[in-house]
């Protein structure tokens, strides 16, 4: 579910949100709620998951010093090569009705959409970005209206990049916000802090117009430009705000927020695994006769209990989770 960085360049942080990013995901998936109450992980954990693949992606192209035209085929290889598997694997997901919106096949449009961008510099991924946040939701709006077949290539263009679960044009700035800040160097405290500051403000920016302005929605999933900033910048703060915490200038905090949130990271290390796991005990709970929310809580605490216990002792012993392997052997494979 995610692009690696190289070892050398790995952020703990960048594991630890990508950890409870899953937790969110674990959470809107499995517990009760009354009617269609909207809780706080809703679509702002797959935005959190989002913004992270430009981070990753922003890292795994050279940081802060974005890699040199005769360094780079390799890296955009690779991220064809995962793109193409996530792809696959989200189709394959999505055949198991498990009663979940599955977010892989939308995710490696995204990465594919992502390539022509990734060196460009900042200020000009900005009004990229500035560009898909005002036109993609008008573009869906325009095109709901019109009728599309089913086996068409209007209807695959309506579904996977203006109107579907995770439209691809509207999610694009959570991916450009993400390279940007793998672009503005995350070890850096002056970053960090910037990030939390940038982020709250656009978080307060986003939910505060839909709480005020008539007619404006901040809704989980609406694909609004509210929610897009608000959501997006919640998960530019929380990421700036672990980078800060988790930093090893922080000293004994620092460790002690490592130790603690340890089997978050390991979680968040083997995302795409963990992701995949998920929706096949989800399936199977479905296809047991028990709908997905019930026992929300039980089913909740075992998933999380077993996951944190399995992902930390696989990459204590193993290191790399298993799909996590088979994609970094698929990237190195003779071409």
């Amino acid at each position: 579910m995610q692009t690696r960085p190289d070892r050398g360049e790995r952020v703990v942080a960048i594991d630890i949100t990508r950890g409870l990013a899953i937790i969110g995901m674990f959470v809107a998936h499995a517990i009760p709620r009354a009617g269609d109450a909207e809780l706080l992980v809703d679509g702002r954990s797959s935005i959190l998951f989002a913004t992270l693949a430009g981070v990753s992606l922003g890292i795994m192209t050279g940081s802060a010093h974005p890699l040199g035209r005769g360094q780079r085929s390799d890296r955009v290889v690779g991220i064809v090569v995962r793109a193409l598997f996530l792809f696959l694997l989200g189709l394959v997901l999505s055949s198991l009705h498990s009663g979940i919106a599955i977010i892989l096949h939308f995710y490696a449009l995204m990465f594919l959409l992502l390539l022509p961008l990734l060196f460009l510099r900042r200020w000009l991924l900005g009004l990229i970005g500035v560009a898909f946040l005002l036109g993609a939701p008008m573009l869906g709006a325009a095109q709901a209206d019109v009728d599309v077949d089913q086996s068409t290539l209007a209807y695959f263009v309506d579904y996977f990049f203006l109107n579907g679960t995770y439209p691809v044009l509207i999610w694009m700035p959570f991916l450009l916000a993400g390279l940007i800040v793998a672009r503005s160097d995350l070890r850096r405290a002056k970053t960090q802090v910037a990030l939390v500051g940038v982020g709250a403000s656009a978080a307060v920016a986003g939910y505060g117009a839909a709480l005020v302005l008539p007619g404006v929605s901040a809704e989980a999933h609406s694909g609004s430009i509210a929610e897009v900033i608000g959501s997006g910048g919640l998960a530019i703060a929380l990421i700036g705000a672990l980078l800060w915490l988790t930093a090893v200038e922080r000293g004994r905090l620092g460790r002690m927020l490592r130790g603690i949130l340890s089997p978050v990271g390991a979680t968040g290390s083997m995302a795409l695994t963990v992701y995949t796991l998920q929706i096949m005990v989800l399936a199977i709970v479905v296809a047991g006769g028990r709908e997905v929310d019930y026992p929300g809580w039980p089913l909740l605490i075992w998933m999380l209990l077993l996951t944190f216990i399995l992902a930390s002792l696989w990459r204590y012993l193993l290191g790399q989770g298993p799909l996590e392997r088979l994609l970094a052997a698929l990237t190195r494979a003779p071409r």
